[in-house]
């Protein structure tokens, strides 16, 4: 065997440890960024702190003044963290959809499992109906994650149907949309004038009702998720390949998509049941990702979660500095950026490697 044979293999492995060292770097860049991002969102509000006095304050909660160490601890740490993990779980729910369904579109926004949630929650505000008798007190959060994950299971039936493509499961979930923004138009219409603010404020999405026992749900369903996802790991990285090459691997295609859309759609039921509807987190966080960290799941489903994280984390910063004195609804942010992203996605969707 000639010299240069030999030194090919080791070649390889020298690229492939440099190209892990870069991907390892860059998500401990987005946590870093993560971190400070948080420690901002904490000192901004009615009374602004400095950043040394909120570090002060989550460091040694007991050498700073009451006064800042309720408003970081009891009122702006639910509310930060909140935007967090639900950034988080928008977003891994975002990137496993794009996984399983080989389409850039698909996203828990895009495929109406948000505007489902959306539904169930408006029957609870506007009419007071609870799906599930005796939930009255969590009529809201029960109600949306209950017509989400039925929306999610009609697409999955209707997907098993003979002939359908993946291009008619997203068309499938576009009609999801129109159908329950219909139908939400027509709650409104009948709604009282009371209960009308109430649906319209909660469809816009925000984090100011944001409390601990709902962030421990949040947080309990998005940590019980990713190690779920990160069991498949594997085989999702070869779905990208397409099904017949990942039958060919031994995966199981239709099952596991089941089994994805299952976790996904509890993601984002969960997340949209607690805070509203914020749409286009779950098709930004994971394009970021992509572009940064490449298709490999054991970077991408980490790097999807700190870039959802990290977006809705900067959104919350923008909702209370673009209007001094005002928090705005943290779906119109999202939504202003993510509008031009989608468009640019739709408009180049041919040139991509999807």
């Amino acid at each position: 065997m000639s010299k240069t044979a030999l030194e090919m293999p080791a070649q390889g492995r020298v690229f492939y440890r440099s190209l892990v060292a870069r991907r390892q770097l860059i998500l401990a860049a987005l946590f870093v960024t993560l971190c400070l991002s948080v420690c901002v969102d904490l000192a901004l509000g009615p009374a602004r702190f400095g950043l040394d006095e909120v570090v002060a304050a989550l460091v040694s909660p007991g050498s700073v003044s009451d006064q800042l160490r309720v408003i970081v601890w009891d009122i702006r740490m639910p509310v930060a963290l909140m935007a967090v993990v639900v950034g988080a779980s928008l977003s891994i729910a975002g990137a496993q959809m794009q996984t399983i369904l080989s389409n850039p579109l698909a996203s828990p926004f895009t495929l109406g499992i948000s505007a489902g949630a959306g539904f169930g929650a408006a029957l609870a505000l506007a009419f007071g109906v609870a799906i599930v008798p005796g939930s009255v007190a969590y009529m809201v959060p029960i109600n949306a994650f209950l017509v989400a994950m039925l929306t999610a299971f009609a697409i999955h039936l209707l997907s098993l149907k003979r002939g359908v493509t993946i291009e008619t499961i997203v068309l499938l979930g576009i009609a999801m949309v129109f159908i329950f923004n219909s139908l939400m138009a027509l709650i409104q219409f009948f709604a009282s004038q009371q209960a009308l603010s109430a649906v319209v404020f909660w469809t816009m999405g925000s984090l100011t009702k944001a409390t601990w026992p709902k962030l421990w749900i949040t947080l309990t369903v998005l940590a019980v998720s990713i190690p779920l996802l990160a069991r498949h790991g594997w085989a999702l990285t070869a779905m990208r390949l397409g099904d017949a090459k990942a039958e060919s691997m031994g995966v199981n295609p239709r099952r596991l998509r089941l089994e994805v859309l299952i976790i996904v759609s509890l993601l984002a039921s969960i997340s949209v049941a607690f805070v509203g509807t914020i749409g286009f987190i779950g098709l930004v966080g994971p394009h970021i990702a992509r572009m940064l960290l490449g298709e490999d799941q054991r970077f991408f489903l980490p790097g999807s979660a700190l870039c959802g994280a990290l977006i809705l984390s900067v959104g919350s910063i923008l909702s209370k500095m673009l209007i001094p004195g005002t928090v705005i609804p943290i779906g119109i942010i999202t939504s202003l950026v993510g509008i031009p992203f989608f468009l640019f996605l739709v408009l180049n969707q041919r040139k991509s490697a999807w």
